[in-house]
């Protein structure tokens, strides 16, 4: 009976390839097979749609009436095996890159409509990591469904001729050589979208090719293909199309006239997928998704994984911990970032735009040493002989043209200069010294890479002087990257055409120093993230110190963003009853102005949640304000609650505080400005609702952290017999490796606070055991109405402790003042209490959809 059911399973597989589900049933029945055995293929089937669905990575929310009819590729495929030929001939290793890969474009492509449905219109969104291998996520789930029968594949390549182009060829070489007789191009690596004489030549039943287009989103081009496409129109009923948006967030949403021509394209074909793909999803998220047409992802969202050996934001950068998470999980990142002073910028950039026309650049001492460090580590790489074979330099300060141009004489003359002066003692031992510095900030062995001698590379160095090239790569140059005529030694100096899904192949220095006003413009600025085999080591960013904090804040929104789509498919929620959360900047927009024209600010809550102070300044006014309101706190801590000394291990607990001596403390304390969640009108606010309407936090424990009395580093007392020794809570250092302290020098961040057992300071158990839930549950158990301030006294020198090599050395905190540090910890609730937090998100208060309508608004759905 086995024997049958697998040879009869694979017959329902291959009716899977004409036919739904429901219609490859029916055929089994036509044939004759007894109900049993039709009922034994279907639990087959169910089963490999169980797996496929909860596979743990990629991670997907969808809506929950979708049916799963691909359940991977079959032994006939033609499309998807030559592309796995492809990968491994280029490195990939089956294990686990390309396995990895067959997991996350099989869930995509079972997510998409049946191709054999009479009509359909799917809406997706993808999102994956910058420079992380999207592009080849798409390429398989467009092989897969090729192979299912899909037909008309368009791929919107983003605004820019460099990206377009780099697409088409990565599809040709891919898709199309390997096949060259299953497909037909509208499109080739030279020529966007131009009309054809005859477009029912490409549709017609006598045509049995997949089409491919890939085509810039820009409306001359659309136009002319939406005319072409209705031209066709009575032969585009049975043509299957899959629309991939890559960068989705860019010129498709809110737009007026990219995102209506999209949408006229989409309402010719009478089935059609749209999927868009992005590592900065902020306007896709934000999109209004009761408006018709629109793209707003709600059919399904999957976060792709974070691929092995991938330099990301947090990386480089570090981010903070999130509510739940240890900090000691959580690192400062690598010691990559080298600091431009504010006082460089107008050096590189103009200031104001009636300045352009007379700006002339200046090679500033740290402008010349990422260049410098530029040709030294090519040099070094040449020596290993590992990795990519091109090596490539970013420059980007400014989105001017002219701009751009202005910086070739001064970087051709650099250029001349070192190659004539590597015979000269002086610049041997200034190259000398700053590789030496380098090598040693980041460890080679650390990355598994050869550590490789100043004397080493010398003997490379004047080849690579010698073939770098200086590239103006921008909208009006004629100057282009060019990876496809053999080794490539780069410098390029660009803006918008550099700043966005354009891979620069063996980037390994940026100075940047572009000015941005958006989360989605700023991550895509990135192009430093991404795979950085045989040179892990040696990448470097110059860039400013506020460019770095928000890039660190960045880091902590993509991964909170990431988390919450991941909650919300444990929860079983789907992109209509559900909006993503993202954290808001006090200097920075989520996204453009336009794009955010439907956000609604995010009702939040602070039930079982840790927050905590990060930000500080150092000034002694400031300083002694917030010491004032701890001891008046712990004052009358004293005098109202009962007092819990712990002199050995340097603790004090008052239990049973009234709520209104919490909430004179919040109004006294000065939060930093950039403390998002630290903010007192919000937890006021919040105190007071959870106590009116629940009855709760009316009563608070007050603890203080300290060390034992008479530690080295001194005493602080809060109150008579309340002292303890201080703290160490070093600062992030912003100041990176230049004596001007530009960022804010009174500013320091020293990014967590807390640790996981401060939250259990109160309850009965060994709160060091504890784990985050187990805390959130003990809470639970033991104190459920009650909040938890922990008082912190920080040194105010507060000398960081050594590093391994290549992490990022904290600074001494330098505060004119002690600092008190202020945790509080708030009881899960049942039912909370929420507020207007600083977050914002869709406005999904227009979808009025009870759980049992989705199959009648589907089906209502036009075509």
């Amino acid at each position: 009976m086995s024997d049958e059911i697998d040879a009869k399973y694979e017959v329902f597989r291959d009716l899977l390839e004409t036919r739904t589900p429901e219609e490859a049933v029916k055929s089994l029945e036509v044939l004759g097979l007894q109900d049993e055995v039709i009922q034994r293929i279907i639990e087959r089937h169910e089963q490999r749609v169980i797996e496929i669905r909860e596979m743990d990575e990629p991670r997907v929310v969808y809506e929950g009436n979708r049916y799963t009819w691909y359940t991977g590729p079959r032994s006939g495929d033609k499309c998807w095996p030559a592309l796995v030929d492809r990968l491994v001939a280029s490195g990939w290793k089956q294990d686990p890159a390309i396995d990895a890969l067959d997991a996350a474009s099989t869930k995509v492509v079972s997510l998409l409509s049946h191709p054999k449905e009479r009509t359909f219109s799917t809406r997706g969104l993808v999102v994956g990591y910058v420079q992380s291998g999207k592009t080849t996520n798409f390429t398989a789930v467009m092989a897969k469904a090729a192979d299912r029968g899909y037909k008309l594949f368009i791929v919107l390549a983003g605004i820019h001729n460099g990206l377009r182009r780099q697409t088409q060829a990565r599809l040709v070489q891919q898709l199309i050589e390997p096949n060259p007789t299953r497909w037909s191009q509208l499109t080739d690596l030279d020529k966007d979208f131009v009309p054809t004489a005859n477009a029912a030549s490409f549709f017609g039943r006598s045509n049995r090719t997949h089409v491919l287009c890939v085509v810039k989103k820009n409306a001359t081009v659309l136009r002319k293909f939406a005319d072409w496409l209705r031209s066709a129109s009575q032969y585009l009923g049975d043509c299957p199309a899959l629309v991939i948006d890559d960068e989705a967030d860019q010129a498709t949403v809110a737009t007026k006239t990219i995102n209506p021509l999209i949408q006229e394209v989409l309402g010719i074909l009478p089935k059609s997928a749209y999927v868009g793909y992005t590592a900065s999803p902020f306007a896709n998220l934000l999109i209004d998704p009761s408006a018709g047409g629109d793209f707003y992802p709600r059919d399904f969202i999957v976060n792709l994984p974070k691929p092995f050996g991938h330099f990301g934001t947090e990386v480089v950068f570090g981010r903070y911990a999130l509510d739940g998470e240890s900090p000691e999980d959580v690192d400062d990142g690598y010691d990559m970032i080298r600091t431009v002073p504010e006082s460089d910028v107008e050096l590189v950039r103009p200031m104001r735009r009636v300045d352009i026309e007379s700006f002339q650049p200046t090679l500033t001492p740290t402008l010349r040493s990422a260049i410098e460090y530029f040709w030294l580590s090519t040099a070094a790489r040449r020596v290993r002989g590992t990795g990519v074979k091109h090596s490539t330099m970013l420059i980007h300060t400014s989105v001017n043209t002219v701009v751009h141009n202005r910086f070739r004489k001064p970087l051709e003359d650099l250029r001349q200069e070192l190659r004539a002066g590597l015979d000269s003692a002086d610049v041997l031992h200034r190259l000398r010294s700053l590789w030496d510095a380098e090598s040693m900030t980041v460890s080679a062995t650390e990355f598994g890479e050869l550590p490789v001698t100043f004397d080493e590379l010398l003997r490379e160095l004047p080849g690579v002087v010698d073939d770098c090239k200086i590239i103006m790569d921008n909208s009006s140059s004629e100057d282009r990257l060019d990876y496809e005529s053999g080794p490539v030694v780069a410098i390029a100096v660009g803006g918008n055409t550099l700043s966005r899904g354009l891979t620069l192949e063996g980037l390994s220095v940026s100075y940047f120093v572009r000015a941005v006003s958006a989360y989605d413009t700023l991550l895509q600025m990135g192009r430093w993230f991404g795979y950085r085999d045989g040179y892990a080591d040696l990448p470097r960013i110059w860039m400013t110190d506020e460019l770095q904090d928000w890039f660190r804040h960045l880091a902590t929104v993509e991964t909170e963003m990431r988390r919450d789509i991941d909650l919300y498919m444990i929860e079983d929620k789907d992109p209509l009853t559900f909006a993503v959360r993202l954290r808001t900047h006090p200097a920075l927009r989520v996204t453009t102005a336009a794009k955010m024209k439907d956000a609604v600010p995010a009702m939040s809550a602070y039930g079982g949640q840790r927050v905590q102070t990060r930000y500080f300044r150092r000034t002694e006014d400031w300083l002694n304000v917030n010491q004032n309101a701890a001891k008046d706190l712990v004052a009358r801590a004293k005098e109202s609650g009962e007092h819990e000394p712990d002199a050995k291990n340097g603790r004090h607990v008052f239990r049973n505080v009234p709520s209104e001596h919490v909430l004179d403390f919040l109004r006294a304390y000065q939060f930093h400005e950039k403390s998002q969640e630290c903010d007192s009108d919000l937890l006021i606010r919040y105190i007071e609702r959870r106590k009116r309407e629940a009855d709760s936090l009316s009563r608070w424990n007050i603890a203080i952290v300290g060390n034992p009395v008479d530690s080295d580093l001194g005493n602080f007392k809060f109150a008579p017999e309340v002292e303890v020794g201080r703290i160490v809570r070093a600062r992030l250092d912003l100041d990176g490796q230049s004596a001007d302290n530009s960022f804010e020098d009174d500013f320091a961040d020293i990014k967590t606070l807390m640790s996981r057992r401060d939250a259990a300071l109160d309850l009965a158990g060994e709160n060091g055991k504890f784990t985050e839930e187990e805390i959130k549950q003990a809470r639970l158990d033991q104190l459920p109405d009650r909040g938890l301030i922990v008082l912190y006294p920080i040194d105010k020198t507060s000398k960081p402790k050594p590093v391994a090599p290549g992490k990022k050395q904290r600074k001494p905190l330098d505060a004119e003042a002690d600092v008190i540090g202020v945790g509080l910890v708030f009881p899960q609730p049942g039912v909370d209490s929420p507020i207007e937090w600083k977050y914002i998100s869709a406005d999904l208060s227009k979808i009025d959809i009870e759980e049992e309508d989705f199959e009648a608004l589907n089906a209502e759905e036009p075509a």
